[in-house]
């Protein structure tokens, strides 16, 4: 790792080498509030780190521990998004959730939930049209899941580029596939949420200004921003990722994370200063979930979603004491812009 620091200009998203060329995009700049004048933020747990529970087993346990909401992912054992009753479950989860008082967004990186054989196969840049069509199907069969649920956001990924396709055509693809389901999105007014992830064509911010802009920046096209992800490869500290992203902010995902590795970690166990991170995302006014994505820790699932909550609600309370920021701050240079991490978890998302 390189420790020669980055040099991004403020308020700025840093563009990737690799990236076409207009992506390089100053921020615009907009107040924000203290946070102990504002809400308390909403925390949640993804379904995708209780995947050892039923699906009402997992929401009780949520609701018993505190959490405002669940990020729920569509999957064989949570909500099939491909089951033939799939309406009749969807009206059944939003009764469940409306008696615990909990929100939900919608996430959709569940591993084989549409091929066995290909983790997170097929993807929105698949080469056959119409294996993008089929992810294409299962975001649009989420946004209207979404609805029904009363979501606040629907997630989404591009994916990895496929051997022999040149990053051109991978975003010609991305856009090209995305389209229909932001109409959907539009006509049921459910933001889709594009998560940057390591590894893959739009792994950073600036990847998903590239996006907005060849789109035409349409109103549903959101982000998610995975505070881990900030940590192990942005030019800007976690917290000042949070002010950059905030016009666009439409979901959080939340967990530790070092700097240069892929690796979703339980809090305390990373390199993230928490306090500052929760700072900025409250004086942005967010109040949409922050989930907690521990994806890989399924196994003790109800052990770390019950200490989670506490050490959140704690660097909250921290957070509230805390001066505004000024300067945005750098880090430390992380290995090649995009590229996996060589950590199980590597260019996959989770």
């Amino acid at each position: 790792m390189s420790e020669a620091p980055l040099t991004t200009p403020p308020g700025a998203v840093p563009a990737r080498p690799d990236a076409p060329p207009g992506v390089h995009r100053a921020q615009p700049s907009a107040p924000l509030a203290q946070p102990s004048s504002l809400p308390p933020l909403r925390f949640g747990y993804g379904t995708n780190g209780l995947a050892d529970l039923r699906l009402d087993d997992a929401l009780g346990l949520l609701a018993d521990l505190g959490y405002d909401g669940v990020g729920l992912t569509l999957d064989h054992m949570h909500l099939d998004p491909l089951a033939p009753d799939l309406a009749a479950r969807t009206r059944r989860v939003a009764q469940r959730l409306e008696a615990l008082g909990l929100g939900v967004t919608i996430e959709t990186g569940a591993r084989y939930v549409l091929d066995p054989r290909r983790k997170h196969g097929p993807s929105l840049l698949d080469p056959d049209p119409d294996d993008r069509a089929r992810r294409a199907d299962l975001l649009v069969r989420a946004v209207r899941v979404a609805a029904d649920l009363g979501a606040h956001a629907v997630h989404c990924f591009s994916g990895v580029v496929p051997e022999g396709t040149d990053t051109h055509t991978a975003w010609k693809r991305l856009a090209e596939t995305l389209t229909p389901v932001l109409d959907v999105a539009a006509s049921t007014g459910i933001p889709l949420a594009v998560e940057p992830e390591p590894g893959h064509l739009l792994a950073t911010l600036a990847d998903f200004h590239h996006l907005r802009s060849a789109l035409g920046d349409p109103e549903h096209l959101g982000l998610t921003l995975d505070i881990g992800h900030c940590q192990c490869l942005e030019p800007l500290s976690p917290a000042d990722c949070v002010r950059a992203a905030a016009p666009w902010l439409r979901h959080v995902q939340i967990e530790d994370m070092r700097r240069g590795v892929h690796e979703h970690l339980p809090f305390g166990e990373g390199e993230i200063d928490f306090p500052p991170v929760l700072a900025a995302l409250a004086a942005t006014g967010y109040q949409g979930l922050t989930v907690v994505e521990l994806p890989r820790h399924s196994h003790a699932g109800p052990h770390f979603a019950a200490h989670s909550l506490p050490f959140l609600r704690h660097a909250e309370r921290t957070a509230a004491t805390l001066r505004p920021a000024t300067a945005p701050a750098l880090q430390q240079a992380a290995p090649p812009h995009g590229a996996p991490s060589a950590t199980p978890e590597g260019s996959s998302i989770r």
